[in-house]
């Protein structure tokens, strides 16, 4: 990681990491949203296709995926003006929850992306923890890699290696760190007002686009839910649910992965039944 951060270029940086046999994606200069038609789903290693990317962009931002794909996982402390997330990030190394990651990089705003690597065979999917200030970049997720820079406060600022261990990294429990980190979280009910199957993917999609924040995930999975019973396909939910839930304020990663748990759910269940109570507290965990 320090040798491909070093490099001079970012078309240099991603070509290395594609050499190395890691998949990258390019995202918009100077900002997070991928440049790709299906996100992070398009990454690849394959170095001919990362040079055509980054001839085209030459300043295209490094996306990188988290979770199986790539074998590693991040833990995202961050620094904004509501607060900062380290003194959670560091009550949580103290317990053994956190302390094996392999790197760690400084991002622009001040915070730090702390690299793990995953368990095998074990799925891990992202997850937030805004009261901590903490978010987790597995499965359904990426995150920018350096040398990657954005503009923060009117000044360009790079993504920048800042310490690499000499110990051996272990695997994250994810699961065990966000019950750490928020350990009052409650099991939840599905939105009100939505009828069990049936319900017109239209109106599942306004439902979603005119929830207010704290509740439009939850709605999000449960109309996800309802479009996957009802035999839609996934590219169906994505083209009615992925434009509601960008108008009620959620990124796209976090879109993404809420449709792709659904899918996996309902799937696991059958189509010929909805979610209770237990396998809705089971799903909205994830």
């Amino acid at each position: 990681m320090t040798r491909v951060a070093s490099e001079p270029t970012l078309a240099g940086a991603a070509i290395r990491y594609a050499n190395l046999g890691i998949p990258v994606f390019p995202c918009v200069p100077g900002g997070k949203q991928p440049l790709t038609p299906n996100g992070f789903h398009d990454a690849t290693s394959s170095a001919r296709v990362v040079h055509e990317w980054w001839q085209r962009t030459p300043e295209a931002n490094i996306g990188l995926p988290t979770g199986a794909r790539t074998g590693i996982l991040v833990v995202d402390v961050d620094v904004h003006p509501g607060g900062s997330g380290f003194g959670a990030f560091e009550r949580a190394r103290s317990e053994g929850l956190a302390d094996g990651w392999r790197w760690v990089v400084r991002t622009p705003s001040g915070g730090i992306h702390a690299y793990y690597p995953t368990e095998p065979d074990g799925e891990q999917r992202s997850w937030q923890v805004p009261s901590a200030h903490v978010d987790f970049r597995g499965d359904g997720g990426y995150v920018i890699a350096p040398p990657s820079r954005l503009e923060v406060d009117g000044a360009i600022r790079t993504y920048d290696v800042i310490a690499v261990t000499t110990q051996p990294a272990k695997p994250l429990d994810a699961a065990k760190l966000r019950r750490f980190l928020d350990p009052a979280r409650r099991p939840v009910a599905p939105p009100s007002g939505l009828p069990p199957k049936g319900c017109r993917p239209g109106a599942l999609a306004r439902v979603v686009a005119l929830t207010p924040e704290g509740g439009r995930n939850r709605a999000l999975f449960w109309a996800s839910c309802r479009m996957a019973e009802d035999g839609l396909s996934r590219a169906n939910a994505i083209s009615y649910l992925m434009p509601a839930a960008q108008y009620a304020g959620l990124p796209d990663r976090e879109i993404e992965s809420t449709i792709d748990s659904a899918f996996r759910i309902a799937s696991r269940l059958g189509s010929g039944s909805s979610l209770g109570p237990t396998q809705w507290n089971e799903a909205i965990q994830l």
